[in-house]
This record gives structure tokens, C-alpha cells and sequence, in this order.
């Protein structure tokens, strides 16, 4: 099983950015957990992140018939980004959205997210462990 691995914008400057929501760990501090889980349940993994809209489309499009999941922090776009829902739909890969805080407790407009209806999970507010926990939800779909 090969599981991408998303992250939107600003998603680089983890423990810089806003420590109070994001904690202190860095992307690099993610990437090895990530790693670690991906190996620990018998999955390969893929992680990019881009502050580009366009870049993350791109990389769905070509998981096409390469992976077999994908878990996607969009940032900003979960809010915006009418172009990365319309890309997890063309493709058809089962995709779990993830947030390191929980959007639904913040910013007003943070409630809004354009990926969820085509996602079969989201996992918000666990901070970095929701992406070990979105890995879990993917290889157990796979199974079924």
C-alpha cells in the first residue's frame, strides 16, 4: 500500500507559525513520524508540501493509479480551494483530510472546508498525531 502525503501552504513553517495552534515540531519532526507509523503498519509513504495550489493539484493527478491513499492537510485551501476538491474527485483515491487543530473552533471562516465532501474521513484538532491516525483510517479501508 503507497500513501501520499500532502500538506498545504505555510504547512513549512511549522514550529515557527503561530506555536499556540501548531505546537513547536517542525515539518521535518512530522515527516520522520509519519515515517515511522508508515513503516511500523507496513505502508509506503510520499510526503510533499507546496505553497501552491496548483503544485498539490498536480501531485493528486499524477497518484493516479500510483497511490492507494491519499491524507491531505490543504491549510488554507481547505477553505478556498474549489480546485483540489474537484482533483481528489477526478482521481478517485480514497483521501482523508487532516488539521493539526481543529479549524471548527477558530476563525469563523475556518468552518468551511471544500475537501470534506470528497474525503472519506477527516481528522482535525490531535495535532501531529492525527496524521498517524489519518494513515490508520486509510490502511484500514484498504483492507475492506
Amino acid at each position: 500500500m503507497h500513501i501520499l502525503v500532502l500538506n498545504g501552504p505555510n504547512l513549512n513553517m511549522l514550529g515557527i507559525r503561530e506555536p499556540e495552534h501548531y505546537g513547536t515540531q517542525t515539518l521535518a519532526d512530522l515527516i520522520a513520524m509519519i515515517e515511522d507509523e508508515a513503516q511500523r503498519l507496513g505502508i509506503t509513504v510520499e510526503c510533499y508540501q507546496s505553497n501552491h495550489e496548483g503544485d498539490l493539484v498536480d501531485k493528486i493527478q499524477a497518484a493516479y493509479g500510483k497511490a492507494d491513499g491519499i491524507l491531505i492537510n490543504p491549510a488554507a485551501y481547505t477553505h478556498t480551494s474549489v480546485a483540489l476538491l474537484d482533483a481528489v474527485k477526478a482521481v478517485q483515491i480514497p483521501t482523508v483530510e487532516v488539521h493539526i487543530s481543529d479549524p471548527d473552533t477558530r476563525d469563523e471562516f475556518r468552518k468551511i472546508s471544500y475537501i470534506r465532501q470528497a474525503c472519506i474521513a477527516t481528522v482535525k484538532g490531535k495535532g501531529f498525531a492525527g496524521y498517524l491516525e489519518g494513515l490508520r483510517i486509510l490502511a484500514d479501508y484498504a483492507k475492506k
